[in-house]
């Protein structure tokens, strides 16, 4: 059974923690290359092979005992928060020029005539690959534990990579430069901390 209340918290958090990271910018530079329908297809497949994986990490943790699952939150919530502040601090300009130089030669042996397979299988491994050990998906683990509700968070969490995608194949970069990024990931960084610690005064007793 689906949660609206908890898909829609999933969703902010991960449509937010995802907007500075390298993988909407990699979406970007291969949709201005490439039919953005197939580059999204790759990229939303990639997407959806690490929410799964994700939320199935986050289960596991809800099997241990109860107190040891909100230490874990807690604490991942810390890193979650420091992680997103730290993003916040890169300008727009020095994250697109680092994931261009990334992806020059991946793109270099690709034509621009390339068929849907090869530049669908190009989306999903380029994202394949810049996910793991991703902010958005350590949230989504951590979420996962957290909510204990995998399909709510696993939808939120989707439909929140996806909506990014599409922003930034969409909006391109005159919308991702229009938006305050510094100051979203400082918002998100202190919901975050605030979540740390109401869990953590949870383990407490406090609350």
């Amino acid at each position: 059974m689906l949660d609206l209340g908890v898909t829609a918290i999933v969703f902010g958090l991960i449509f937010v923690g995802e907007l500075p990271d390298k993988s909407a910018i990699a979406t970007l530079v291969l949709s201005t290359r490439f039919p953005w329908k197939w580059v999204f297809v790759g990229v939303a497949t990639a997407f959806l092979v690490h929410v799964v994986i994700a939320v199935a990490a986050g289960s596991l943790i809800t099997l241990l005992p109860h107190d040891v699952v909100e230490i874990v939150v807690t604490v991942l919530f810390l890193v979650g928060a420091v992680l997103i502040w730290r993003e916040g601090m890169e300008t727009e300009e020095e994250r697109e020029a680092e994931e261009e130089h990334e992806l020059e030669d991946e793109l270099a042996g690709v034509p621009t005539t390339a068929g849907f397979g090869r530049v669908a299988s190009l989306g999903f491994a380029t994202i394949f690959v810049a996910e793991w050990g991703d902010l958005t998906q350590i949230m989504t683990a951590n979420l996962a534990a957290k909510y204990d509700h995998p399909v709510s968070v696993a939808v939120g969490a989707a439909l929140g990579l996806w909506s990014v995608a599409l922003l930034a194949i969409l909006g391109g970069n005159a919308l991702l430069r229009v938006l305050p990024m510094q100051w979203i990931c400082r918002v998100a960084a202190v919901v975050m901390l605030g979540l740390a610690i109401y869990t953590g005064l949870g383990v407490a007793g406090v609350i």
